[in-house]
């Protein structure tokens, strides 16, 4: 076990796949896996998309544990990061817009969630007045 240091890149060969990650042979008798979260980088739905049994890989030791002689590995750590492509600005917000950010006009603010509420409180009154009016329907076509 001792051959495998933590950190440490190595060759190794794809001997299973399941769901949650990939089985590697480092050697005839080791075997370590590779968690779907270190497969590649981004997300990784099906790691068929990214694998194949029988493929050679390269696989960092990310850890071993010596009494169960489990062995971490990480596909995604031996390749370069993707670099992050640039997002397009946001448009900013007119002074004093809604009063979701920081600091800002605090009357304002609360007469927004005020009015905000009051809105809420009206809807909720339509909604409440509609229900009745159908469950009277309701009943009246129960009785006939």
């Amino acid at each position: 076990m001792s051959s495998y240091e933590v950190g440490s890149i190595v060759e190794g060969k794809v001997t299973g796949i399941k769901p949650f990650g990939a089985f590697i042979a480092l050697d005839d008798q080791k075997q370590g896996l590779v968690h779907i979260s270190h497969i590649a980088h981004g997300f990784v739905k099906d790691i068929n998309d990214h694998l194949s049994v029988g493929d050679e890989v390269k696989v960092k030791i990310l850890s071993v544990d010596e009494e169960s002689g489990k062995i971490s590995l990480s596909i995604r750590e031996t390749q370069p990061k993707p670099e992050r492509e640039e997002r397009p600005e946001r448009p900013k917000r007119p002074a004093g817009g809604s009063g979701g950010g920081r600091g800002g006009n605090r009357q304002n603010q609360s007469q927004q969630s005020a009015q905000g509420f009051n809105t809420l409180e009206e809807k909720l009154k339509t909604w409440l007045k509609e229900s009745n009016e159908i469950q009277a329907d309701l009943n009246k076509r129960i009785k006939k």
